[in-house]
Parts: C-alpha cells; structure tokens; sequence
C-alpha cells in the first residue's frame, strides 16, 4: 500500500491534508489505469480527476484501510466504463444529426473497415494456429481453454485437479514456449 492506513483513516475523518496525501501517492497509478483503459490522452485527466472527486465524495463508505487499494481501482474502473458509455453516447447522437446522404457514406467507409478488420483477425487466427501446432498438445489444450474459451484459474484447477498456484506455472510455462516458437519463426523469416 503507497500510505498508511491512518492516513486513509484520517482521510475519511474529513482531513484533507491526508486525502492530498492519498492522491499525491495514487495519481501516477490512477492517470495510468485511466489512459490503458480509455486510450485516449487528451481526456485522462479529466477521468482521473472524476476518480478523485468521487473517491473524496465516498471515502466514509469504505469499511477498512486494508481494502483501500482494490476499492480505489474499482472507482477508477468504473469512472472509465462511464466516460466510455459517455462518449458511445456522444457518438450516437452525433449520428442522427448526420443526413442520409452522410449515414449512408459513413456506412460505406465502416463496412471497408470492418474487411479489413476481418482479415486481420484471420491472419491473427492462422498465426495462432500454427503456434498452437508447435507446442506440445497439453499446452495447446491448456492455453486454448484459459485463453481461447476464458475458463477462470478455478475452474482449470478443477479440470486439471491441481492448485492455482502450480495451474499459474503451467500457464507461465506455455506461454513462453508460445513465445519461443514465435521468435524461432520470426528468426526463420517465416512470418
């Protein structure tokens, strides 16, 4: 934890030298979140400060210090997922204003897009095939169920019957020969 839980506790007293505190240590790490999830640089700021002021805001509802952090990258989360819903928001209306004649052009240049879009998937699709073929058949099983189909670590450790843990290093292992396959093709100029 970057401040120390009296500090939070103070903090949720009303002591704003200590919520300065709070945001001086997080606002590297809040701004980076924001940015990885909105991708776009001109409107961080603006996300991150909503994450403080609601964090200011809702700071008494927090029940202990020690789940501070995770509380925080919930709040930062969840001011990202509304900024976006915003903007998606923004764009729809920005549509309806448009005339038939811009609709339809519109239209035209997202369907170009969303070919080339598919290509690329089936390109991305034929290179993981080929790695996939590459590695032993219990790494292409395991990687296709965690990263393909999405199962959760507990549900491969039930598949598996191993612990988390030893489930995490398998998946490590895996992944590296996937990557190691990828350079040895990379060096062999074959992709």
């Amino acid at each position: 934890m970057l401040v120390e839980p009296e500090t939070i506790e103070r903090a949720q007293s009303g002591d704003d030298a200590a919520f300065n505190t709070i945001v001086l240590a997080y606002r590297k790490r809040i701004l980076g979140t924001v940015y990885r999830m909105i991708g776009r640089g001109d409107d961080v700021e603006d996300v991150g400060q909503e994450v403080f002021v609601r964090l200011y805001f809702s700071l008494k509802q927090l029940r202990a210090p020690q789940v501070f952090e995770p509380w925080l990258y919930r709040l930062t989360i969840n001011a990202c997922y509304d900024y976006l819903r915003k903007k998606r928001r923004v764009m729809d209306v920005r549509m309806a204003d448009l005339s038939e004649e811009q609709v339809v052009a519109a239209d035209v240049a997202l369907s170009g897009k969303r070919a080339l879009d598919e290509k690329e998937k089936e390109s991305v699709k034929e290179l993981l095939d080929i790695l996939l073929d590459r590695v032993s058949a219990e790494d292409r099983a395991l990687l296709t169920l965690k990263e393909v189909q999405g199962l959760s670590l507990k549900e491969l450790s039930g598949i598996y019957e191993v612990n988390t843990n030893a489930l995490k290093v398998r998946l490590f292992r895996a992944r590296k020969r996937v990557l190691e396959a990828y350079n040895e093709m990379a060096q062999n100029h074959e992709i």
